[in-house]
């Protein structure tokens, strides 16, 4: 029986993909059918990057050869991830063997608009236009990619999500406790994040600010002492498991105010673990998120409004009780894995591969 290859990044890395990719694994996607998971990147140096990538191709090519591969699946992100992985679709467009394009990241409108020319265009058009199936992760999203490709197998499928499976009691949760999870840095917001926090120094003494993540950890501890917020704001470097679980469970508010976001798994995780969210309105987040019911959207810069969402749900327990609530339901219906899988399962079905 033929398998599904599947290319992504390591799944021990930081980052969307590896996390939805975990997903379908902890769904049980790679027992049901007969998945080949192919790393093409990993953290470390250059040469361990180098070494992933041509190991992987290596690996793809002897599958070609030997007739094992039914189906390319090849999860894609902007700039060096799609080059990395464009080689992929090429082998398997020769091998006439179907391939499904998961685009994944905030970047790409950028990086496709603004930082390639005229032939790089061209190249990703071709892919974009030749791929048996194109998934992308909001509304939005779909609307972008039908604007730069004649495809029409474009569609949208959300990020799943694993439901965890009780909450615990809302007023077990810290009360002022806010939680960040993400690369420290500008692209998500943080120092945004932080202006909100100085801004509540006076007006919510109670507010608590964990967070998790790696990346500019000497430039946010920088202006942390220059906001004078130490008492408020604690770095807890990159969070994941157990830990993460614990901080979801305990905080009462979780915060994402980004500049550039595909649908982020945190902000998926935080509505299942019942925490209201305030994120900013774009790329997949409107999808997740309707502004006042789940949580509250914002403009990206916008730290004046962080800081009035924030101390508006710190003050009313009832009100951010019912926005957590109203997140889990939401993931229950359209982010669970049993929501969505079902989805991606169907889609293998139609390109030809069945269940083991």
């Amino acid at each position: 029986m033929k398998k599904i290859l599947m290319v992504g990044t390591s799944l021990g890395t930081k980052g969307g993909i590896s996390s939805v990719v975990r997903v379908y694994a902890d769904a049980g996607l790679f027992k049901r059918y007969r998945v080949h998971y192919l790393a093409t990147h990993c953290d470390g140096g250059a040469i361990a990057k180098l070494g992933a990538m041509l190991g992987a191709y290596a690996r793809f090519v002897a599958m070609l050869l030997t007739g094992q591969v039914g189906l390319l699946h090849v999860h894609v992100a902007s700039r060096a991830s799609f080059w990395r992985k464009s080689g992929f679709f090429l082998l398997a467009f020769l091998f006439r063997i179907p391939t499904i394009l998961h685009l994944h990241g905030g970047g790409f409108a950028v990086f496709f608009e603004q930082e390639c020319g005229p032939l790089r265009r061209a190249y990703i058009r071709y892919i974009f236009n030749r791929a048996a199936r194109v998934l992308v992760l909001s509304s939005g999203w779909l609307a972008w990619v039908r604007s730069i490709s004649s495809n029409e197998r474009i569609a949208t499928m959300f990020n799943p999500v694993l439901l965890p499976p009780a909450l615990p009691a809302w007023e077990a949760r810290a009360p002022g406790s806010v939680l960040f999870l993400g690369k420290l840095g500008q692209a998500k917001g943080v120092y945004d994040l932080l202006q909100a926090c100085s801004m509540l120094r006076q007006r919510c003494p109670m507010l608590r600010l964990a967070m998790g993540g790696d990346g500019d950890l000497a430039g946010v501890q920088e202006k942390i002492d220059a906001l004078g917020v130490t008492a408020q704001v604690e770095l807890l470097g990159w969070v994941q498991g157990e830990q993460k679980l614990g901080l979801l469970d305990s905080c009462r508010i979780y915060v994402l105010p980004s500049y550039m976001e595909g649908l982020p798994m945190s902000i998926l995780e935080a509505m299942a673990h019942g925490v209201p969210v305030i994120a900013t309105a774009i790329g997949g987040i409107p999808d997740a998120i309707e502004d006042g019911v789940e949580g509250y959207l914002l403009a990206p810069g916008d730290a004046a409004g962080l800081a009035e969402r924030i101390e508006r749900l710190l003050n009313d327990a009832a009100l951010a009780h019912r926005m957590g609530a109203a997140g889990r339901r939401k993931v229950e219906r359209q982010f669970s894995a049993a929501a969505v899988m079902p989805q991606l399962e169907t889609m293998y079905a139609e390109l030809g591969m069945k269940a083991v």
